[in-house]
C-alpha cells in the first residue's frame, strides 16, 4: 500500500546536517524498523567531484533510505541522482528548505522557493534518470514572501512537472539575519498552510515537518496530511521512535534500551576496526536514556571517555551498566 506517495509507513526522521549521518541512521533503525530515514544534505557537486563512497555508502539495514540532494543545475542533479540510486537509495529528495549562508551562496536550499520553475526542472530531470520517487522538501515561504498564495504558487508550478510528494517545513525561512538554528525556532509554525496545500492538491502526497514532538502531535497531523517528518525530537529523545513503532507503525520495537546498546556495540566494534573513532558514533546516542534515572551519567561517560582516541566498545558497555534499564 502506498502511504503519502511511498510504500512505507507515514513517519520519517528529517535530514539534519551534522546529525543524520550513517552512524546515527543505523542507531535509529535499531529502534524503529519502519520509520523512513533521510541522509544529511549532500550536494550534487560533491557527488560528481568528491569521494562518492564516503558521501554515499550506507549499511543495508538503514533502508528504506532517502538521499537529500542539494543543487540547482538540472543536469548535475540528474547525474548525481543516478549515481545515488546505483548505491541503493530508495528516494531522492531535493533540498529547498535550508537557509544557511553557505547554501544560499551556492544558489540552492530555501532561496530556490523564489525560482519554482528551476526547482521543477531539477526534479523532472532527476525523475527522468531514476525509477525511485523524486521528492522535494521546502519551507512555507521565505523572508517577506510568506503568504499562503506564495506557497500555493510554488507547489502548483512544481506539481505541473512530475513531482508528486512534497515535504513542507511549516515555518518560513528568513534568509538574512537568522542562523539556521534560529530559523528552526523563531519563525512561527503555520501548520494550517500545509493542511491547505493538501486540501487544494488532494492528489499529492503532502508531509509536514516542524515542531512535532509527541504521539498526539503525530496523530493530529496525520488526520490532515499524508505523513509526518520528525526532526530534533527524534535526535534528542530517540526512544520516541520506539513509541511510534509500537503505537502507530505496527512493527517490532526493541525490548529495551539496553538491547539497543548491545546491538549498537556490535556495530561500533565493526566500525572501529574500519578506522572510525568511537566518539563519531556515540555522539548520536547520548539521548537514548533521556528522562530516565542515570541519563546524566550515561551522557557524561560517553562524552568524556568516548572522546579518547583509543576508546573502545568497553566504554559503551560500561556506561550502559551504570544506567537502570526502564524498558
Amino acid at each position: 500500500m502506498s502511504v503519502g506517495g511511498f510504500p512505507h509507513a507515514p513517519v520519517a526522521v528529517a535530514p539534519m546536517m551534522d546529525w543524520t549521518d550513517r552512524h546515527c541512521r543505523y542507531f535509529m533503525r535499531l529502534i524503529s524498523p519502519g520509520v523512513r530515514l533521510y541522509t544529511e544534505m549532500v550536494t550534487a557537486a560533491a557527488i560528481l567531484r568528491g569521494d562518492r563512497d564516503h558521501l554515499l555508502a550506507f549499511d543495508p539495514s538503514e533502508r528504506p533510505l532517502a538521499l537529500q540532494l542539494g543543487g540547482s543545475d538540472p543536469a548535475e542533479m540528474a547525474e548525481a541522482a543516478a549515481i545515488a540510486v546505483a548505491y541503493g537509495y530508495d528516494e531522492i529528495n531535493m533540498n529547498v528548505g535550508c537557509p544557511s549562508d553557505r547554501v544560499r551562496s551556492g544558489r540552492f536550499g530555501a532561496c530556490l522557493m523564489a525560482e519554482p520553475e528551476r526547482v521543477r526542472d531539477c526534479l523532472d530531470a532527476m525523475q527522468a534518470e531514476v525509477a525511485v520517487p523524486v521528492t522535494v522538501k521546502s519551507r512555507i515561504g521565505i523572508d517577506d514572501h510568506d503568504d499562503y498564495g506564495f506557497l500555493r504558487h510554488f507547489v502548483k508550478v512544481v506539481r505541473d512537472g512530475q513531482c508528486r510528494v512534497f515535504v513542507i517545513h511549516a515555518r518560513k525561512a528568513i534568509l538574512s539575519g537568522l542562523s539556521p538554528k534560529q530559523n528552526r525556532e523563531i519563525p512561527p509554525l503555520k501548520y494550517e498552510y500545509v493542511h491547505r496545500i493538501k486540501a487544494d492538491f488532494p492528489g499529492l502526497g503532502v508531509w509536514v515537518n516542524g515542531g512535532i514532538a509527541s504521539l498526539p502531535d503525530v496523530r493530529t497531523q496525520l488526520a490532515r496530511v499524508d505523513g509526518v517528518m520528525i526532526g530534533r525530537e527524534a535526535y534528542h529523545n530517540p526512544w520516541f521512535l520506539a513509541e511510534l513503532e509500537r503505537e502507530l507503525l505496527g512493527g517490532d520495537a526493541p525490548e529495551s534500551r539496553h538491547s539497543v546498546v548491545e546491538a549498537f556495540a556490535d556495530y561500533a566494534a565493526r566500525q572501529l576496526e574500519a578506522g572510525t573513532r568511537l566518539h563519531q558514533m556515540t555522539r548520536h546516542i547520548l539521548g537514548l536514556f533521556s528522562g530516565c534515572p542515570g541519563a546524566r551519567t550515561w551522557r557524561r561517560r560517553l562524552s568524556m571517555e568516548g572522546a579518547r582516541p583509543d576508546a573502545g566498545v568497553d566504554v559503551l558497555i560500561a556506561a550502559a551498566r551504570e544506567v537502570p534499564d526502564p524498558g
